[in-house]
């Protein structure tokens, strides 16, 4: 099974258009279905499916049962079960089916730590993670096919193809986690599932938060007006649940640099609970702070904020912290990563403009 393990991002979720199962509701999704004829002879389920599912190893197969993602008729089972006539075995994943061939590219990964379970890199902002609708080449899993050395064209039946266990968005840099064989990917994508792996962002958001910290919580899910956006659904009856806990770094009275924790990863989710609070990500388009929330009304001001969004030219969010339990050792790792040059520069941007807000404004603020 050459697929890949990831926190969804717009431009591979045309599968919310179908009417969701109850295990999809709960982020599950089912990659292959087997329908046991009437002539089927008993045989274990780990062995049964070894022997029908091609270029995937029974060793595989066991540990995706202990991972609880081998369902008969709709029931977790353990791996001596013994499927009969009539018996329908599903594999589920917490994911979706990638459907599409990866071919390597020569693309410079920067990669922050590696052994032989995982790969951790920091991903730049612009970079696309997953190829998908607009996007065919020059993302980042063409990227880790080149520098795993594989190949995942039409003819290809190498297995070693490095999975991503999420993802961030194309215009959100930072820190993420490539599990490169069987045993990492399940153990990851399990960690991921609870939600017990650390992720800490720093965004830089529109308005002078009046706590120091807190958390949002809403369920999250597509925006029925516009398929490009997500949307937050206070009553809880739509979307799935979405808990991002925050603190402030700074403030620079229009804007505030704050810390991210997420507790789940929907799609958008920090961009999507700011904005619902009155908060959006500074220069984020798509959710509405890519234009003046916070402010005078002065020219100057104005010419300020154009100069920031040239020097970020993306929504402020970088995922800068991730710790999980390595695969193998069961030891906890922590990565951090610093903020790239173009938030940093913003940052410093705004730290000067804040300091001569009461003074007279001088002209090198605004070049």
């Amino acid at each position: 099974m050459r697929e890949d393990i990831f926190d969804t991002d717009e431009e591979f979720l045309d599968k919310d258009d179908l009417e969701l199962s109850e295990d999809q509701e709960q982020g599950m999704f089912e990659h292959y279905r087997f329908e046991l004829d009437k002539g089927q002879a008993p045989m274990r389920v780990d062995k049964y499916l070894a022997t029908h599912m091609e270029y995937t190893s029974r060793h595989r197969i066991q540990l995706a049962i202990k991972a609880e993602y081998i369902r008969v008729n709709d029931k977790i089972v353990k791996a001596n079960y013994v499927v009969r006539p009539g018996d329908v075995i599903t594999f589920v994943m917490p994911y979706q089916r990638r459907g599409l061939e990866i071919l390597p590219e020569n693309i410079p990964l920067d990669i922050v730590y590696e052994d032989e379970d995982v790969l951790v890199l920091n991903k730049k902002a612009g970079m696309v993670v997953h190829p998908g609708h607009g996007h065919f080449s020059g993302t980042l899993v063409n990227a880790l096919a080149y520098h795993l050395g594989i190949s995942q064209g039409p003819d290809a039946q190498d297995e070693r193809m490095g999975v991503l266990v999420h993802r961030i968005d194309k215009d959100t840099s930072g820190l993420l986690v490539v599990a490169k064989n069987d045993e990492a990917q399940l153990n990851l994508a399990r960690q991921f599932f609870v939600h017990s792996i650390e992720r800490r962002y720093v965004a830089i958001v529109w308005g002078n938060i009046k706590e120091d910290e807190g958390t949002i919580e809403g369920n999250i899910g597509r925006d029925p007006s516009d398929r490009m956006r997500f949307k937050v659904f206070p009553e809880g009856d739509h979307g799935k649940r979405a808990v991002t806990h925050w603190k402030v770094l700074e403030r620079f009275g229009y804007v505030t640099v704050v810390e991210c924790r997420l507790e789940t990863g929907r799609t958008h989710q920090i961009r999507v609970h700011f904005n619902w609070i009155g908060h959006p990500l500074f220069n984020d388009e798509r959710y509405d702070g890519a234009e003046i929330r916070k402010g005078t009304i002065y020219a100057k001001y104005r010419q300020f904020i154009e100069n920031c969004f040239k020097i970020l030219p993306r929504q402020a969010l970088h995922a800068k912290t991730l710790g999980f339990v390595h695969p193998r050792t069961g030891e906890t790792i922590r990565f951090d990563s610093a903020l790239p040059s173009d938030m940093q520069a913003l940052i410093e941007k705004w730290r000067k403009y804040s300091e001569n807000m009461n003074e007279t404004l001088n002209t090198d603020i605004y070049e």
